[in-house]
């Protein structure tokens, strides 16, 4: 049985399309707050970045290999991030997920259930992901093709997930990804192309359009997470003003 959100509002999701980094931190940090204090739905935001690397708590400077001068001459942000883990990269063509969620249980079994989301929609598209808790991702043999953090107060958990759609990996070569040297990162067009034998029996499954990648990962986060994700209408106004706060 679907567990009944404190508020009794029902839990939504929204697609933002493509936003700002720190506009999106921002809006889940407002929306945690209010699941905190007990006047707020539970809220899953899924959208693309700009081009951004970020730091999470316990990353080392050194991992990222352009200066901050450099980043911006390439149109690349650096922003630290309140999430656990190192490095990361983010921009266009990546699915980046952000559950803002009571913890049901603790956080490991938290970032196993979005996995086991991620996974099983990426199985529907014949690639093989697996979760690996010694180096927290989802990978495809041994490239990561999905990455995970968190931060939690209060027991409700913000930040998530970044999967790899079709967008450019090249951003991946400016950091040392997680803190992990010499790790390859893969994506499901990379993958959808390789024709290997094992793929080759289902190449009608092309990479869907990214409102529709977003759509089948709130379902099947909603399954894993017990957390019924309603579709939200997020209008044009409010992406604006998240844009421009």
């Amino acid at each position: 049985m679907t567990a009944q959100p404190a508020s009794g509002q029902p839990a939504g999701w929204r697609w933002l399309g493509r936003v700002p980094f720190a506009a999106v931190v921002r809006e889940q940090e407002r929306l945690r707050d209010a699941v905190i204090r007990g006047d707020g739905r539970e809220t899953l935001l899924l959208c693309e970045h700009d081009p951004v690397v970020t730091m999470g708590r316990s990353a080392n400077p050194a991992n990222v290999l352009l200066s901050a001068p450099e980043l911006h001459s390439r149109g690349v942000d650096l922003h630290a991030a309140s999430r656990g883990g190192d490095v990361t990269y983010h921009g266009p063509g990546q699915l980046v997920g952000y559950p803002i969620v009571r913890l049901r249980g603790g956080v490991v079994g938290h970032l196993t259930a979005m996995a086991r989301a991620l996974s099983a929609v990426l199985a529907e598209l014949n690639i093989d992901a697996r979760w690996r808790r010694e180096a927290p991702g989802l990978w495809v043999g041994d490239a990561k093709i999905c990455a995970f953090g968190v931060h939690v107060r209060r027991r409700v958990a913000m930040h998530g997930f970044a999967l790899n759609v079709a967008g450019a990996l090249g951003g991946f070569e400016m950091i040392v990804p997680c803190g992990l040297n010499g790790v390859a990162t893969t994506s499901i067009a990379r993958e959808r192309d390789r024709g290997t034998p094992a793929r080759d029996c289902d190449r009608t499954v092309a990479v869907p359009a990214m409102h529709v990648l977003a759509a089948r990962v709130a379902r099947a986060l909603g399954r894993e997470l017990d957390i019924e994700f309603v579709p939200e209408i997020e209008t044009s106004k409010r992406i604006t003003r998240m844009i421009a706060a």
